[in-house]
């Protein structure tokens, strides 16, 4: 069974720092490009940034362009999203996703994880 089991959301003040985990299991995902998306209340679920797993090349939003760094652990099969500069804007469930190729809509991707709360006070 795949699986996608997102962790270290949580409430940060506004300019700090946090570090989102997407662990993997039940397959592999050696070929498959992963992405982070958030969702806002009432509002889409939105692209944030992502990066395959066999090449360096990292895609991201222009709203988070120089604050989140997205990177992989190939041996732990875990994705990060690296967030510095936190502003209250990026309060959001943060949901990590895994497809068969880069896209910056949500239809692309075929595994999501539950999603992890982050909420960023002024």
């Amino acid at each position: 069974q795949v699986q996608l089991v997102e962790s270290g959301g949580g409430l940060v003040q506004a300019g700090g720092s946090l570090r989102l985990s997407c662990a993997t299991s039940g397959r592999t995902f050696s070929n498959y490009a992963m992405a982070w998306f958030r969702q806002a209340p009432g509002k889409e679920r939105d692209f944030v940034a992502a990066i395959y797993w066999s090449a360096d090349s990292t895609y991201y939003t222009d709203s988070v362009k120089g604050r989140f760094t997205i990177s992989r652990d190939n041996a732990e099969n875990t994705v990060y999203l690296q967030m510095n500069s936190l502003k209250p804007e990026d309060t959001a469930v943060y949901y990590c996703a895994a497809g068969s190729a880069i896209y910056r809509t949500k239809g692309g991707y075929a595994y999501w994880g539950q999603g992890t709360q982050v909420t960023v006070s002024s």
